[in-house]
């Protein structure tokens, strides 16, 4: 499912206009990007949990020639998901 696929569904489902259904997974999205940009988690009961980890700095290589490179850390966004949803999912 993409988003344009999600924002029908959501409009169906909550008997909204699409324009509005819309609006609000924007919404969604922006508002869970702030909080992860600010390392705060965005819990969703029984639904699962967005948060950040950090990756720590490494060496990897290029494969076209070979040569090693520095990569650096970088805080990378996670998603654990709730007991319900894996339920939900393995039903």
């Amino acid at each position: 499912m993409n988003k344009s696929e999600l924002i029908e569904a959501v409009a169906a489902s909550a008997d909204l206009p699409k324009a509005a259904a819309a609006r609000v997974i924007d919404a969604m999205i922006d508002t869970i990007t702030d909080s992860l940009q600010k390392s705060e988690p965005v819990v969703l009961v029984g639904f699962g949990t967005f948060g950040t980890k950090d990756r720590a700095a490494r060496t990897g290589r290029n494969p076209q020639t070979g040569a090693t490179i520095e990569i650096k850390a970088a805080k990378v966004p996670n998603f654990k998901p709730g007991k319900a949803l894996k339920d939900a999912v393995n039903s």
